[in-house]
């Protein structure tokens, strides 16, 4: 493009999936875009309201060797986890008295369905599993993948105290836009508590094969956990040390690329 700025639709599309134009402006919104657009709200409506396919994720878990558990957040169903949020955060103490006998352990991987289980489906287990090989080659135990159904972050703060975990990594389907419903969210933690802020966690966005690669992310997981374990700090206060160059230690997780 010469460096010039893109003006027309196909260009921007060449550039972002962002919809960030529907064309000429003054007549009807083309027929083409209608119908694109109505497809994307569908997707997305669709991927907020779907379920976790706990069959289909399982039988991957197995074949990829790796164990697994199910959990269920306070929300119970799909209706009470959109209309509250609260209790898609909390753990019930029954769920976590039958994931205690899972630990403990020194990462926790959660998976869970949050705002797409679109996402979970398409991206969720390869993730885990890509980033359980690396936290294994670095020395490091890892919990049963947990399931965790009706789930929002917060979540995984209870699951990790319910499993001894120093560090909680939550996977979760990410609120769908009109361009992607299918983008997972990577939330890690270091020593979870009770009432943990979200300043304190750091986010890796945009999981799937239209923006962060799946081994790209769990690499960049690695390292945030090795980091995180190695200086004790976690989410802005981490990001702070990293940029300043002031961590020392080992944050290279030396694992399958």
């Amino acid at each position: 493009m010469s460096g010039k700025t893109p003006t027309t639709p196909e260009a921007i599309r060449a550039v972002t999936e962002a919809r960030l134009t529907l064309g000429p402006r003054g007549g009807a919104l083309a027929t083409r875009e209608s119908l694109a657009f109505a497809l994307d709200h569908a997707r997305a409506r669709a991927a907020v309201l779907a379920e976790l396919d706990l069959p289909a994720l399982t039988a991957t878990l197995d074949r990829l060797g790796l164990p697994h558990r199910v959990a269920t957040s306070a929300a119970g169903d799909r209706e009470g986890f959109i209309r509250r949020p609260d209790l898609g955060r909390r753990l019930p103490e029954t769920e976590a008295a039958a994931l205690a006998g899972a630990g403990p352990c020194d990462v926790a991987l959660v998976l869970g369905d949050g705002l797409s289980a679109t996402a979970v489906a398409l991206n969720g287990a390869a993730f885990v599993a890509a980033l359980a090989g690396r936290l294994e080659a670095a020395g490091l135990t890892v919990s049963p993948v947990i399931l965790a159904r009706q789930a929002r972050v917060a979540l995984g703060d209870g699951i990790a105290r319910a499993l001894g975990a120093g560090t909680v990594v939550m996977a979760l389907g990410e609120r769908p836009g009109l361009s992607a419903a299918d983008s997972l969210g990577a939330y890690i933690t270091h020593a979870p508590a009770a009432a943990t802020p979200d300043s304190a966690r750091n986010c890796i966005s945009n999981i799937r094969a239209g923006g962060t690669p799946v081994p790209e992310a769990a690499e960049q997981a690695a390292r945030l956990i090795l980091a995180m374990r190695a200086s004790g700090l976690s989410g802005v206060a981490l990001s702070r040390a990293l940029a300043a160059g002031a961590l020392a230690g080992p944050t290279e997780p030396h694992g399958p690329r």
